[in-house]
């Protein structure tokens, strides 16, 4: 029977909500990894009882989880992943180990700099094969596995673009998007808040500069490339070329594989928010959040609205049907916001405030499918078949 898996990390754990098909009861298993803060959670596209979890704590360090049982069980691939930040081996196979000196790494130009990794931002499976792995990191770079998460191994050449303009956002400096071309798995793109954003078009071996056209209150000069706090690309898998940017402000487009970027926010409430997201099947209808500011980290007039362009951006109808129009406070951040890929099509947020919705045709009615779980930092969906 069809049915969706929904993966939420928050601030004190996992939990896996389930539902069949019609998406009204749901079942809530967790929280898993309780106490510690799930930055991410996804399942692999091709494998549906394989999950990777990014889960991390101020007392433990970082570890990466893996399920091959859809969530039931976890166990940590090669053992212990605690990172050792003196630079010397733990015993464990799974580390994250930058290239070069352990202790002093390089820039871009070979002078030395210390270099510390902080938390995984991001976990993205491999469209095609469920043993590769790509992992987003705070201080920002692009590791890879090839075993499951067994071990890892830095892909340098996006940190290789790394300037003096590259600067942690309010959340840190952190690779905290990583797309994959599911027809093309060479085609990646990349989002670092706040450096930029970047596409690769090897597999992750070698990174371009993609930001003509972004603009920022922040960086007066036009022609400036780095330094921009992008929050979160999306695109359709049938689209790839087309890529839809939530700027620190401004909503932003791309026909051309990251080119040249145009700003499609006219006509929202605001245009600061973190989340973006698109329709499985209708590649032109784009999702946002609009949040007041970047210092007030609201919904505007303290109404939660989801905001749809079925037109690519430009026109946008708010979507208010079951959420609450009044005295709301919450955040959506970055990575909370998914759908599913059933024949009509469902869209899901969470928020800081605890809640999962749900609008199971497309935007057009929500609910809530838990209220009160701790702060939510990531959502993403499985559709089971």
């Amino acid at each position: 029977m069809a049915g969706v898996r929904v993966l939420v990390g928050t601030k004190k754990g996992a939990f896996i909500l389930t539902s069949d098909e019609a998406r009204k009861k749901w079942d809530v298993a967790g929280p898993f990894f309780g106490g510690w803060s799930i930055y991410h959670m996804k399942g692999s596209p091709a494998d549906p009882n394989r999950i990777y979890v990014s889960q991390c704590s101020d007392w433990f360090g970082q570890i990466i989880q893996r399920s091959d049982d859809g969530g039931k069980t976890w166990y940590q691939p090669g053992g212990e992943v605690k990172i050792d930040f003196t630079g010397q081996p733990a015993g464990a196979s799974n580390k994250f180990v930058y290239e070069g000196d352990p202790g002093q790494h390089q820039w871009y130009d070979g002078t030395p700099h210390p270099f510390e990794f902080k938390r995984v931002w991001h976990v993205e499976p491999h469209p095609k094969n469920p043993d590769i792995v790509y992992a987003g990191v705070e201080d920002a770079a692009l590791f890879k596995s090839t075993d499951g998460g067994v071990s890892w191994k830095e892909l340098p050449g996006l940190r290789q673009q790394r300037s003096a303009e590259w600067a942690p956002g309010a959340g840190g400096l952190g690779l905290h998007t990583i797309l994959i071309d599911p027809n093309n798995p060479n085609r990646m793109y990349g989002a670092i808040s706040a450096a930029g954003a970047f596409r690769s078009d090897d597999a992750g071996e070698s990174w371009k500069v993609i930001t003509k056209g972004l603009k920022s209150q922040y960086i007066p000069d036009p022609n400036t490339e780095i330094g921009y706090c992008v929050h979160r690309l999306a695109m359709h898998p049938s689209r790839p070329d087309v890529v839809f940017m939530q700027l620190h402000w401004n909503v932003m487009r791309t026909d051309n594989a990251g080119e040249l970027w145009t700003n499609i926010g006219e006509g929202l409430p605001s245009d600061f928010g973190f989340p973006v997201e698109v329709h499985a099947h209708e590649p032109n209808t784009v999702y946002v959040i609009p949040i007041k500011s970047d210092s007030e980290h609201y919904p505007p007039e303290g109404k939660l609205r989801v905001y749809r362009s079925r037109t690519g951006g430009g026109n946008w109808e708010a979507l208010t049907n079951g959420l609450p129009q009044q005295d709301c406070y919450v955040n959506i951040l970055r990575d909370a916001m998914s759908h599913d890929t059933l024949d009509s099509c469902g869209i899901y947020f969470g928020t800081t405030g605890g809640q999962v919705y749900v609008s199971p045709d497309g935007g057009d009615h929500w609910q809530a499918i838990v209220h009160d779980l701790p702060a939510v930092l990531s959502v993403e969906v499985q559709t089971l078949k």
